[in-house]
């Protein structure tokens, strides 16, 4: 729960579940109190920051999810990233071109690149998208329905999360070779990515990260090289990262170009 004042300390050793009904159900008000400033717990900052807690991040989505005007959104979004509760991460996506004479396809017509709205802590992150909507019961002491949400929904936490420290062990690995000038997630109008890094001497290398309780296979791969294929990507380095590990069959086409990491690469990291 990264963003947490020094002074609150959290048993580690207690498995997830027990940890977070022992802070924000029996010390809700106590948790509260650390968001700063205050008053974006109240509308329309709520919305705002709940929508980006409980979807993609992306922009207009954001707006969209939140009811708020562009005008009124982009207003409040800056305040939000001045006082450092969001940051941006901006697209890299390049325009669509077409020739003169084709068209569009219908549903690229409305497309319009969207930057991402980030957390900067990782607590806020946490309580908006989990705690918050559930204030009024926790406020009671009533938690089963915040911890239903929460079991059912944690995947989505923690993916994220697994994915920002896939991209640092990235970095890491590289670090040595040519530079890499640029490193995160892409999107575009055709697909998302985990992870898209460029290097100095103009190498893509495109991620994909697996937080699963099984083994990644070959078709993982196959499916992530048609993902690139079919986004126009000219790729010379895709790299998976899994949790569980990979198969036999994926572990033998490790090469230059294919680069696989599971959890214990990440220890580097510590």
């Amino acid at each position: 729960m990264g963003g947490l004042d020094d002074n609150i300390e959290l048993d580690y050793f207690d498995d997830v579940l027990s940890m977070v009904e022992s802070n924000f159900v029996d010390n809700f008000v106590k948790y509260q109190n650390l968001v700063s400033p205050s008053y974006v717990i109240e509308t329309p900052y709520r919305e705002l920051l709940t929508a980006v807690a409980r979807g993609d991040g992306k922009l207009y989505s954001v707006l969209r999810k939140a009811r708020l005007s562009e005008s009124a959104g982009l207003k409040i979004i800056d305040e939000l990233v001045a006082l450092n509760v969001l940051k941006i991460e901006y697209s890299r996506e390049s325009p669509l071109r077409i020739h003169p004479k084709n068209k569009l396809k219908k549903e690229q017509r409305t497309y319009r690149i969207q930057d991402k709205l980030r957390f900067v802590q990782p607590f806020m992150r946490f309580w908006f998208g989990f705690v918050t909507y559930y204030r009024t019961d926790l406020a009671l002491g009533k938690g089963e329905k915040f911890l239903e949400n929460f079991t059912r929904h944690y995947e989505r936490l923690r993916s994220l999360v697994y994915e920002q420290l896939c991209d640092a062990l990235l970095l890491e690995r590289l670090e040595g070779n040519a530079p890499v000038l640029t490193s995160g997630s892409y999107w575009n109008v055709h697909s998302e990515f985990d992870i898209l890094a460029l290097t100095q001497d103009k190498r893509v290398i495109l991620g994909e990260c697996k937080y699963k309780e099984r083994k990644v296979c070959k078709n993982e791969l196959t499916k992530l090289k048609a993902k690139a294929l079919e986004s126009g990507l000219k790729v010379d380095v895709y790299v998976l990262f899994s949790k569980s590990g990979f198969s036999n069959e994926l572990e033998q086409c490790k090469s230059k170009n294919l680069l696989l990491f599971d959890l214990n690469d990440l220890k580097v990291l510590l």
